[in-house]
C-alpha cells in the first residue's frame, strides 16, 4: 500500500497490468511441476524397482538424492539469480530440468536414474527461487503482490496434493517413465512464453561472488537434510547425529563468513527481523504439518480403506480446493488485520484437523473433512508468511530471500516425512500384534511397514490368517496415527505461537 504523499503517477507505474498477470500464469508452470514431482515419484517406485532392479541402497537414493541436492543449492541459486538475472536462471533451470527429465524417463540402470535425479535437483533449485523472487519485481504494489503470492502458494500446495492423482493416472495408463516425461509439455510453454511476458530483474549492485560461501552452504544443508532422513530410517544409533553435527558446524562457518563479507551471499541481518525469521519458521512448521498429514492419510486411504492411488487422491480433492480458496480469500483479510492475528486464527483450523484425526480414523468422511480444515489453515498461513518474507527483504535481495523460503519448504517436507513418519513407524512396530501361525520371515516383513504387512497378507493361502494380519496391521497403524496426529497438532500450535509473537509489526510494514 502506498502512502498518500506519493504522486498519482507513481501509483500507476507501480501497479502491474495484464502482462504482469499473464507472467504470473507462466511462472505457475514450474511451480506446479516441481511440487508435483515432490510427491509423484513414490507412486512410481514399485514399477521402477521391478524394471531396474535397484539394490535397497539405490532405491533409497532414487528418492533421496533429489531433495538433498535441491535443498543444498537453493540459497546458492537464489543468490546467482540476484546476480546474473532471475529470468535467466529460470530459463536455464527449465531447459535443464526438461532435458534431464526426458533422459531419466529412459534410464536403463538405477545408477543413471540416480544421476538424473541429482541433476534434476540442480536445475530445480534454479526454478523455485526465481519464480517467487520474480513476483517481487513484477508486482511492486503490495496489494497485487499479496494476490500473486496467494496464487503462487496455492499452486505449490496444489501440486503436492495433485501428485497422487497425476501419478495414479499416469501409472494406470503408461510406464514409470511417464512421471518424468510430463516435465517436457509443462516446461516447453514456459521457455516459449517467459522471454515475452516475464521481465528480467537482478541486483543492480551484486558485489563480488564468493565460491567458498557456496561450498559452505552445500556443506551445511546436505548433511542436515540427510541426517533427518537417516534418523527416520535407522534411528539415533545411525550416523544421523554425526551428520547433523557436521552440518551445524559448517552452518556456523557459513554464518561467520557471511557476517565478515562486504557483500554476503546471504544477508544475515534479515534474520534479525522478527517478521522475516518468524515467517520462515511458520513456513517450515506449516509444511511439516501438511506433508506429515499427507504421509499417513495417504497410507490409510490406500492400505487400510483399500482405495487406489488415484481414488485416494480424489478423496483429498476437497481439501486441495479449500487450500487454494483460503490462500486467495486471506488477501483482503490480511489488509485489514495484522498477521499476528490472521496467521494464528488460520492455523487453528489445522489444529482442529489434527485433533479430529487423533479422535478417530475409522470414518472416511471425517478424514476428508479434516484434510479440508487443514487445507484452510495451511493455505492462508502460507500466503501471509511468504508475502511477509518477500516484503521484509530488500528488492535487490529477493532471490536470496525467496531461496530461504524455499529451503524452509524443502526442509519442512523432509521433516514432515522423516519425523512424523518415523514416529508413526515406531509406534506401528510397537503396537503390532502378529496373529498366531504366521511364519517368521513373513512376520519380520509385516513388522517393517504397513505396506509390508498388506503385501505379506496378499501372499498367504490361509484367508483367515491373512484377514487377521490385515486387521492387526491396520489397528497398529491407526494407533500410531493417534500419537502422530497429536504431535502434528502440537507443531501447528507452536507455529501459531511463533506467529503471534513475531509478526506483530507486519501490518505497519505493509505501508511500503
Amino acid at each position: 500500500m502506498l502512502t498518500s504523499s506519493l504522486p498519482t503517477s507513481e501509483t500507476a507505474v507501480t501497479r502491474a497490468g495484464w502482462r504482469g498477470w499473464f507472467a504470473l500464469a507462466v511462472l505457475m508452470l514450474p511451480v506446479l511441476l516441481v511440487s508435483v514431482d515432490n510427491t509423484v515419484l513414490s507412486f512410481a517406485l514399485p514399477e521402477i524397482a521391478l524394471s531396474l532392479q535397484p539394490t535397497s541402497i539405490e532405491q533409497l537414493w532414487i528418492i533421496d538424492v533429489y531433495p538433498l541436492v535441491l535443498a543444498g543449492l537453493l540459497v546458492t541459486m537464489g543468490t546467482l539469480g540476484d546476480r546474473f538475472g532471475r529470468r535467466r536462471m529460470l530459463l536455464i533451470g527449465a531447459t535443464g530440468f526438461a532435458a534431464v527429465s526426458a533422459l531419466s524417463a529412459f534410464a536403463p540402470t538405477a545408477a543413471l536414474l540416480i544421476t538424473g535425479r541429482a541433476l534434476m535437483g540442480v536445475f530445480g533449485a534454479m526454478l523455485m527461487p526465481s519464480t517467487l523472487s520474480l513476483l517481487r519485481s513484477i508486482f511492486r504494489d503490495r496489494d497485487q503482490r499479496r494476490i500473486a503470492i496467494a496464487v503462487w502458494a496455492s499452486g505449490f500446495s496444489a501440486g503436492a496434493a495433485l501428485g497422487p492423482i497425476v501419478g495414479g493416472f499416469l501409472l494406470e495408463h503408461f510406464t514409470w517413465g511417464s512421471v518424468f516425461l510430463m516435465a517436457v509439455p509443462v516446461l516447453v510453454p514456459l521457455l516459449v512464453l517467459a522471454p515475452f511476458f516475464v521481465p528480467e530483474s537482478r541486483d543492480p549492485k551484486p558485489g563480488r561472488f564468493d565460491p567458498l560461501s557456496v561450498v559452505l552452504s552445500l556443506a551445511t544443508m546436505v548433511p542436515i537434510v540427510y541426517a533427518i532422513k537417516k534418523l527416520a530410517v535407522d534411528g539415533p544409533v545411525s550416523l544421523a547425529p554425526v551428520l547433523f553435527v557436521v552440518g551445524v558446524a559448517f552452518g556456523w562457518l557459513f554464518v561467520r563468513r557471511q557476517r565478515r563479507l562486504a557483500t554476503p551471499m546471504l544477508d544475515m541481518s534479515l534474520f534479525r527481523q522478527g517478521t522475516f525469521s518468524g515467517a520462515i519458521l511458520v513456513n517450515l512448521l506449516s509444511v511439516v504439518g501438511l506433508v506429515g498429514f499427507l504421509y499417513f492419510v495417504a497410507q490409510h486411504l490406500q492400505l487400510v480403506v483399500g482405495l487406489s492411488p488415484m481414488v485416494a487422491g480424489f478423496a483429498l480433492l476437497p481439501g486441495l480446493v479449500l487450500m487454494i480458496i483460503s490462500g486467495l480469500a486471506v488477501v483482503p483479510v490480511a489488509k485489514r488485520f495484522p498477521a499476528r492475528i490472521v496467521v494464528p486464527v488460520a492455523l487453528s483450523f489445522s489444529v482442529v484437523a489434527y485433533v479430529m484425526v487423533a479422535l478417530s480414523t475409522a470414518d472416511l468422511t471425517l478424514l476428508i473433512v479434516a484434510f479440508a480444515l487443514l487445507g484452510i489453515g495451511i493455505g492462508a498461513a502460507e500466503t501471509v508468511s511468504n508475502e511477509l518474507i518477500l516484503s521484509s527483504a530488500p528488492s535487490a535481495k529477493a532471490g536470496a530471500a525467496s531461496a530461504v523460503s524455499e529451503t524452509a519448504y524443502e526442509v519442512g517436507a523432509v521433516l514432515g516425512t522423516a519425523v512424523l513418519g518415523g514416529i508413526l513407524a515406531a509406534f506401528y512396530r510397537a503396537q503390532l500384534v502378529l496373529p498366531a501361525g504366521l511364519p517368521d520371515a513373513a512376520g519380520q516383513a509385516a513388522r517393517e511397514t504397513l505396506a509390508g504387512a498388506v503385501a505379506v497378507a496378499d501372499t498367504l493361502d490361509d484367508v483367515a490368517l491373512a484377514d487377521a494380519l490385515r486387521t492387526a496391521a491396520a489397528h497398529a497403524f491407526d494407533s500410531g496415527v493417534v500419537i502422530t496426529a497429536l504431535i502434528g497438532a502440537g507443531l501447528i500450535v507452536v507455529a501459531a505461537v511463533i506467529a503471534a509473537a513475531t509478526l506483530g509489526g507486519s501490518r505497519s510494514a505493509s505501508q511500503q
